[in-house]
């Protein structure tokens, strides 16, 4: 289901959009709007990323915890 929304554009705007009539507007205006509302919500995404993973420190250095890993998978002889 789709919804009518009604901008407003310069007068000067509408008559070049007017000889220009060949060109499918409508579509111009959804596929312009759905490109900035996903670059928005990819934002947003990345902006709860960053606060979680900045609150997620661990408790010991990383290589510390690699090296205990490996050590326990493979022990020394």
């Amino acid at each position: 289901m789709s919804v009518k929304i009604t901008v407003r554009i310069p007068r000067v705007l509408k008559e070049r959009m007017d000889r220009l009539a060949h060109i499918n507007w409508s579509e111009i205006v959804r596929r312009t709007i759905e490109e900035k509302a996903r670059e928005e919500e990819v934002k947003r995404a990345l902006e709860v990323m960053e606060e979680i993973s900045s609150k997620a420190k661990p408790e010991r250095p990383t290589a510390e915890i690699i090296r205990e890993f490996r050590d326990r998978r493979c022990p020394k002889a």
